[in-house]
């Protein structure tokens, strides 16, 4: 469960990023986040992910008191996140296989586990085909397909993708949405921050429209 109590998030210069959000967002649910750009859609996450902090209020994300979380806890908090980015973020000089499996060397899964659970990650978003080439050789739809298996590497319990299909064209989008309502039937929590209003409409999850820092609807089942 995340909620937000009442955040405010005001920058050094005197910008107000966020002002008063409350919500709730409950495991395995399928939330949409979508408003203008500078509405504050980006900073929601940055506190999510614990890059920044709130400035007043509380945001809790299961036990984790994000207010409060010393900064040496931040690495273990993440671990339960999955973070799908609009640039992909892989590395260049591995291959598909090295991209996912790294996520999961880095929290020290030894190799064992990492030789089963990687293949078995790349049939997920149907790129079993593809463990050895580099990203270079690779559609922008593969790469987001690469960025999701890797952040699906390590079983999160969340998985946040910003703005997932921004640099894909409609139908490597389609495909990547699919994919992530997939992975919510297995059970896990996803949040999708986008600005795609045919997407939003076309799977019909919750939607939370936020407008110059305020959550203004949050609708079930709703349009953008």
């Amino acid at each position: 469960m995340i909620e937000f109590r009442n955040v405010k998030k005001t920058y050094p210069n005197g910008t107000v990023a966020l002002d008063g959000v409350n919500l709730r967002i409950n495991d395995s649910e399928f939330v949409f986040i979508v408003g203008s750009s500078g509405a504050g859609k980006s900073t929601l996450i940055k506190l999510l992910l614990r890059e920044e902090k709130v400035t007043e209020g509380r945001l809790i994300a299961d036990e984790f008191d994000l207010t409060k979380l010393p900064n040496y806890k931040v690495p273990y908090y993440r671990r339960r996140l999955g973070v799908v980015f609009q640039d992909f973020r892989l590395f260049p000089n591995m291959t598909v296989y090295e991209n996912v499996a790294f996520a999961m060397r880095v929290i020290g899964e030894p190799n064992k586990v990492i030789r089963r659970r990687v293949p078995s990650i790349l049939n997920i978003v149907n790129l079993q085909d593809k463990y050895n080439c580099f990203p270079r050789e690779l559609s922008g739809g593969e790469q987001q397909r690469v960025a999701l298996a890797r952040a699906l590497a390590n079983n999160p319990d969340t998985i946040i993708a910003d703005e997932p299909t921004g640099n894909i064209d409609p139908k490597m989008s389609l495909e990547i949405m699919n994919l992530l309502v997939k992975i919510h039937k297995k059970g896990k929590t996803v949040i999708v921050v986008t600005h795609e209003k045919n997407l939003v409409d076309y799977f019909k999850q919750r939607v939370i429209t936020i407008r110059d820092g305020k959550v203004v609807e949050d609708k079930i089942g709703g349009m953008f």
